[in-house]
């Protein structure tokens, strides 16, 4: 009996997938549509020391174990792990097979993991963690991402559009809700590399000014700006939100960076945001959300199919990051003094764009290594595919929320306007 049979003896013998082992041993369909491979000793080690995800992820990053073939397909095993428990017998087969000082063995966790330092959410801390994620290097997001450099979910006219164009689609969508017109001054708090300041700075026409505390996307924002001519009109700036202190602005946009506030600062930034607009101002604010908890025992399936935030998650994707149900956002933007508009989920969205961007990691593989190195893009490999699978079962969500700063009784706004 040999590892084969104990993954068989854990997860059933129908497997979905195929397995191949360090000590010879194979297991699941021999024309499966993915394979995990268990290089070494290393693998049962992590697994073991860290149970659950963490383990597993330590183990994918490390190389220890790999994944030939479909990744989304290796990912359906998440519907069987809640029901893992080692009996005392296949305690006993395992450490027969892999040995006790195998089992025993801390392999440190892998360099990618985040160590982060000082109070969280603070602005030192909060940039540490911000470069965690985009400083990795502008070459690899662009293989990921594409031309558009856009890491945001796009809005899909069609699943079979191309990823640029769902990428302009959204980038429209937001200016026709910030109703933006030629000579308006936006703010995008957490510009990226600057898509959405050119796309408004193009086609409404406005000033434009965009914050991130990423350096790499400042150099990278301030060049794609200039060589698109929009230099008299667009300002790329390394600044906090909180230090942003010229406003009026006319409109505020907010695309994928909510996630990185926390719920302590949460009032803080709404208030912010508040104090940047004109009266009348538009609020775009589009993150992430997590749905809300049921009143009784948490549904065991979205328990069981969801990244912890304090695991992989938390500890190689986004350091601090932290998702708030839609209902908490709503109420926390109009106690800033905004009245909420507009509301609108795009979670099935978020799915095709992150499976279009696990589409171009794999077709650049190679360059991807070589330019982040094997276990960077690991890591993103392992998370976007998890994560698109997560906004397909309704684990994650994404919203757009559209507020407006009062100006007396009124909003702006037309008796029924039309965003889609």
């Amino acid at each position: 009996m040999g590892l084969a049979a104990v993954v068989e003896s854990l997860l059933g013998p129908d497997l979905p997938v195929g397995f191949r082992f360090y000590d010879g041993t194979t297991t699941g369909p021999a024309d499966a549509a993915a394979t995990i491979v268990v290089r070494s000793p290393d693998a049962l080690a992590r697994i073991v020391t860290a149970p659950g995800e963490l383990g597993l992820a330590r183990a994918y990053v490390a190389g220890d174990l790999d994944v030939e073939g479909d990744i989304f397909a290796a990912l359906e095993l998440r519907h069987r792990m809640p029901r893992v428990r080692l009996s005392p017998r296949q305690w006993s087969e395992l450490v027969r097979v892999a040995g006790t000082q195998a089992l025993r063995h801390r392999p440190p966790p892998p360099p990618e993991e985040a160590r982060m330092h000082g109070r969280r959410h603070s602005p030192e801390r909060d940039a540490a963690a911000v470069a965690h994620h985009y400083d990795v290097s502008n070459e690899f997001y662009r293989l990921v991402l594409g031309p558009s450099m856009t890491y945001s979910c796009a809005v899909w006219n069609h699943p079979c559009g191309t990823l640029d164009e769902a990428q302009a689609a959204k980038y429209e969508l937001i200016c026709r809700k910030l109703d933006l017109e030629p000579g308006m001054r936006l703010l995008d708090v957490g510009c990226g590399w600057g898509g959405m300041v050119m796309h408004a700075a193009r086609h409404p026409g406005v000033e434009a000014v965009g914050v991130t505390v990423s350096e790499r996307q400042v150099e990278l924002a301030s060049k794609r700006v200039a060589e698109e001519g929009l230099a008299d009109r667009i300002e790329i700036r390394l600044q906090d939100y909180r230090d942003v202190h010229d406003g009026p602005f006319d409109a505020v946009s907010s695309i994928g960076m909510f996630e990185h506030v926390g719920r302590a600062r949460l009032h803080t930034y709404f208030d912010d945001l508040y104090r940047l607009l004109v009266p009348g101002g538009r609020l775009l604010n589009h993150a992430i959300s997590r749905p809300a908890r049921p009143r009784s025992v948490l549904d065991p399936v979205r328990a069981r199919t969801r990244f912890s935030s304090r695991g992989f998650i938390d500890r190689y994707v986004f350091p601090d990051g932290e998702l708030h149900e839609v209902g908490t956002v709503v109420s926390g933007i109009q106690q800033s003094g905004f009245e909420a508009r507009h509301v609108e989920s795009l979670r099935e969205h978020y799915a095709i764009t992150l499976r279009a961007w696990v589409r171009n990691l794999e077709d650049n593989w190679a360059e991807a290594i070589a330019d982040a190195g094997a276990g960077r893009a690991r890591v993103w490999r392992l998370y976007m595919a998890a994560s698109a699978l997560n906004f397909e079962d309704g684990n994650t969500q994404v919203h757009q929320v559209l507020a407006v700063r009062p100006d007396g009784g009124r909003s702006g706004m037309c008796l029924r306007p039309r965003f889609t």
